[in-house]
This record gives C-alpha cells, sequence and structure tokens, in this order.
C-alpha cells in the first residue's frame, strides 16, 4: 500500500520542526505547512493533484532547490534538474567543515537510475530544514502508513510541549 502524500508531507514537517531551531526565519530556507504557503509563483512547479511542497532553499531564481513529496527540482545557474526520490539514497555525509563565510552548501543524491542530483543547502542551523526533509522523506519508504501516523502524532505532540 503506497502512502498518501499528505502523510509524507506530515512526517517531514513533524521532523523538521523537531530538528531545527526556532523562530524558522532564515534568509534562503523555509518549510510550508501548506502549497498555498510557498510565495514564489514565478516558478512552475508542475505539481501533480495530491503532490505537496515541503521545504525550498531559494537563493535566487536561478538557484534554488525545492523538495517535494514526489521530486526534488534543483536550479543551479539556470539549468533544472528533477529527481524522483523513490528509492534514492543520500550519495555522502554533508561535512560543513571548512564552510566559514560560505551561506551555502550543496548535499548529493544518489537517484534510482544512479544519476546524482545536487542539492542547495544554506549553512548553518538553517540547514536542518532541507537536510532533515530530504532525509525524512527517503526513510518514509521504509516506514508503514501506521509507523507515519504514530511517529507523526508522537513529534507533534513533543513540538507542541517542548517549543524550542
Amino acid at each position: 500500500m503506497t502512502k498518501s502524500d499528505k502523510s509524507k508531507h506530515n512526517i517531514c514537517i513533524a521532523s523538521i520542526k523537531r530538528k531545527t531551531f526556532q523562530p524558522y526565519n532564515y534568509k534562503w530556507t523555509k518549510f510550508y505547512e501548506s502549497n498555498s504557503d510557498f510565495p514564489h509563483s514565478q516558478f512552475h512547479l508542475n505539481l501533480t493533484q495530491n503532490e505537496l511542497i515541503i521545504c525550498s532553499t531559494i537563493i535566487d531564481s536561478h538557484n534554488y532547490s525545492i523538495l517535494t513529496t514526489q521530486k526534488l527540482i534543483t536550479n543551479e545557474n539556470g539549468i533544472e534538474n528533477v529527481g524522483n526520490l523513490i528509492d534514492s539514497t543520500l550519495k555522502q555525509p554533508i561535512d560543513f567543515k571548512g564552510l566559514d563565510g560560505k551561506l551555502f552548501t550543496f548535499g548529493l543524491l544518489k537517484l534510482k537510475n544512479e544519476m546524482e542530483l545536487k542539492y542547495f543547502i544554506e549553512t548553518g542551523k538553517a540547514s536542518m530544514i532541507m537536510m532533515y526533509g530530504i532525509k525524512t522523506l527517503i526513510q518514509t519508504q521504509q516506514m508503514t502508513i501506521k509507523n507515519i501516523e504514530n511517529v507523526t502524532k508522537v513529534w507533534s505532540k513533543e513540538n507542541k510541549n517542548n517549543p524550542c
């Protein structure tokens, strides 16, 4: 049985909130409770009917990464790459050492078709949003629907009881 986009979205948002320091007002990186919260109408994302935007790092109109419940879209210097995250893996751990002064870095995914897909990560505390959005979405592939519902309830309850 496949997981709904809504259940994947809920667990990713709960994970992001659990791992990210408040306030969530970072320069380039945001997460979205609903698609209507995504303020960038200039991007033509071609979302399917139930597809939901999880998070993004948007530096400018030519350099961004947007994670949805079905894909990762990265535009680097005006060149867009899109990857389906089903059966994808994190290619390498992200090493933030030596990034002093750099405002962003890249993460790397290995897709099912063996292709690699880079994605933007804002450095500092904001990095948790994109990192945990992608990591959690990949992890949901091994979870049952019941697992996702239970984890989402627990994390949401913890976030309400223990705001950062």
